[in-house]
């Protein structure tokens, strides 16, 4: 969703496996460049489980955090990582779009202030200056937490940072941001010595989604190759809960750019994040956060869950 410093990511376009058999290839587009939110994706391919599963995947930083849902929705790719709330956007502008799987299933957005600032809670937003990168959904969400305080939108300022999130905080641009990361801002804050504070969303008025998911168009995809990929993305993931050391020198070791204190930081932070049955379906989710976006004037009218989010597998047993 948005890029997450230089100083963080600069990794490798793509990682391939190579087995000896023939394999059943597929190609997944990230939502950026490799970070610790992916550490499920290169633990699996680095230990082989791809590889078990029969496939070869094909793992793609994209040029634009954007494209990643057009690319699947035009056939480019197999899978791509995408968020929740814009998945139902999309859906609802008609693009070809279904989730099929879920990377980090909680809130990573969160909203971000100077922990020695003078936001101290939530009221104390009125009349603040509020940054966000991304028009629509971010201020839906403002709308939200504020809502629950008794402010509206128009009793303060939304200001575009674009992509500056934790800097025009430190530098007092704005006394507050949405949109930012927990598990990345909240860290390089502290690592440059102007620590901050998050309001977390979803104790805030905003109903509870997945931050990261995997999402696939319906109308082309290969449900058992997808169901093998998230069975493979499982075994991983347990792997990193059970080993949390061993597979973050596992994911480090896949580039020297990724060894540093944030991604350290940012690897902790985001492994009980993890979605521990990444096939599996919250249907209240999905419904809920249907609905909030319609009653935010978002969306028109409510899609049904099975237009938004399907378990591959139950897909496959189905057909």
């Amino acid at each position: 969703m948005k890029p997450l410093a230089a100083a963080l990511i600069s990794t490798a376009t793509f990682l391939a496996s190579t087995p000896a058999l023939a394999q059943d290839k597929m190609t997944l587009v990230l939502d950026w460049f490799i970070n610790p939110n992916h550490g499920p994706i290169i633990v699996a391919q680095e230990r082989g489980y791809f590889a078990d599963a029969g496939l070869e995947v094909e793992v793609v930083a994209p040029a634009d955090a954007s494209s990643p849902p057009k690319m699947v929705a035009a056939g480019q790719a197999d899978l791509g990582i995408s968020y929740q709330p814009q998945l139902h956007l999309q859906v609802a502008e008609g693009l070809p779009l279904i989730r099929v799987g879920t990377l980090v299933a909680s809130p990573l957005n969160c909203l971000l202030v100077l922990e020695d600032g003078p936001i101290k809670q939530i009221a104390d937003l009125k009349g603040a200056k509020i940054g966000y990168s991304v028009a629509g959904v971010e201020e839906a969400l403002m709308d939200a937490i504020l809502g629950a305080n008794d402010i509206t939108l128009d009793e303060v300022e939304m200001i575009n940072v674009n992509w500056s999130l934790g800097p025009s905080v430190m530098s007092g641009q704005v006394d507050a941001v949405i949109g930012a990361y927990r598990n990345f801002e909240l860290n390089q804050m502290e690592i440059e010595g102007a620590p901050g504070k998050c309001f977390f969303i979803e104790e805030e008025g905003v109903p509870p989604y997945d931050e990261l998911i995997y999402v696939a168009n319906p109308e082309t995809m290969d449900a058992d190759m997808i169901s093998r990929f998230m069975r493979a993305t499982e075994l991983a993931t347990q792997y990193i809960v059970n080993h949390p050391d061993e597979s973050w020198e596992i994911f480090k070791s896949t580039s020297t750019e990724l060894d540093d204190e944030l991604n350290a930081r940012a690897w902790a932070d985001t492994l009980p994040r993890f979605a521990l049955r990444p096939a599996a379906v919250d249907t209240a989710r999905y419904t809920q956060f249907e609905r909030f976006l319609s009653e935010a004037g978002l969306i028109e009218g409510t899609r049904p869950l099975s237009q938004l989010a399907i378990d591959p597998g139950a897909a496959q047993g189905a057909q």
